[in-house]
């Protein structure tokens, strides 16, 4: 990118709970960009006009839940894995050009090698939910060796979509028969973003042994993370993910990798 962007945002819906202002602004600060990150609660009907904004000044930044797959469908041109995932979690604005691209990919790898160790051999994965988090795990999981998943979700017509978009996904009768022999259990929905969500899967429900990896992150961990590993199960939310695909989403708008000590200290202060 040859000059920086006109702003830089967030949009989703809520997005009260996010910590990505936090390492941003201080991943921004330390390479001496002045620019701000800031979020916005853009409700679905208002993101056409949000992205009809974005392309006039110029803004690049990121998508998260509900409107992923739907900005992906507003961009003018999609990065390979962004169109592979078919959701879009990072864009920026180049001559006029709105670029959809997915960092959630490169993220979800990230996260789960530093959790659970770089050289697992995984055969099995449970993906609950069906939406653009799940997609952008299932790309990830793909490029893993051996590797089938079982998803299942409340949404039946999206979660054969997904099974058809993807070779080595499998549409699950039920989240039980999705979870049997899973050795990673993947909660790809919103569940656990409010105190008095349902947990995504019951905790006895879970394969013995089997790692569980929350997308969605909270202040002091989701509740289903923390039963879970009080029942022995290696278990993280989506705080690491967040923090490796906003990482990643800095180095595409500015061509630089942000300095990720300053940012988690940001977020764990």
């Amino acid at each position: 990118m040859s000059k920086l962007p006109g702003r830089l945002m967030l949009l989703g819906h809520p997005v009260a709970h996010t910590l990505s202002p936090l390492f941003q602004n201080a991943a921004l600060q330390r390479a001496g960009i002045a620019l701000k990150y800031e979020a916005f609660d853009i409700a679905p009907e208002k993101l056409e006009d949000a992205v009809r904004r974005i392309r006039e000044i110029a803004a690049s930044g990121n998508v998260t839940v509900p409107h992923k797959e739907a900005f992906a469908g507003l961009c003018d041109s999609l990065t390979p894995i962004a169109e592979r995932v078919g959701a879009v979690n990072t864009f920026w604005v180049d001559d006029g050009v709105l670029v959809g691209d997915n960092t959630d990919v490169g993220g979800f790898e990230e996260a789960v090698a530093d959790a659970f160790g770089a050289n697992r051999d995984w055969k099995r994965v449970a993906l609950i939910g069906a939406g653009g988090g799940a997609s952008a795990v299932a790309a990830a999981v793909e490029r893993w060796t051996g590797c089938s998943i079982a998803v299942w979700s409340r949404t039946a017509e999206r979660t054969a979509r997904l099974a058809q978009r993807f070779a080595d996904v499998e549409q699950a009768p039920s989240l039980a028969a999705a979870m049997d022999g899973a050795q990673l259990v993947v909660n790809a929905t919103p569940l656990g973003l409010q105190p008095d969500d349902p947990f995504p899967a019951a905790i006895h429900a879970l394969p013995p042994h089997a790692c569980v990896f929350d997308l969605v992150y909270v202040r002091g961990e989701t509740g289903w993370v923390r039963a879970a590993r009080a029942a022995g199960h290696p278990a993280v939310d989506g705080l690491g993910m967040v923090v490796a695909q906003g990482a990643l989403a800095f180095e595409r708008w500015f061509g630089e990798a942000p300095d990720r000590g300053v940012m988690w200290a940001a977020v764990r202060a």
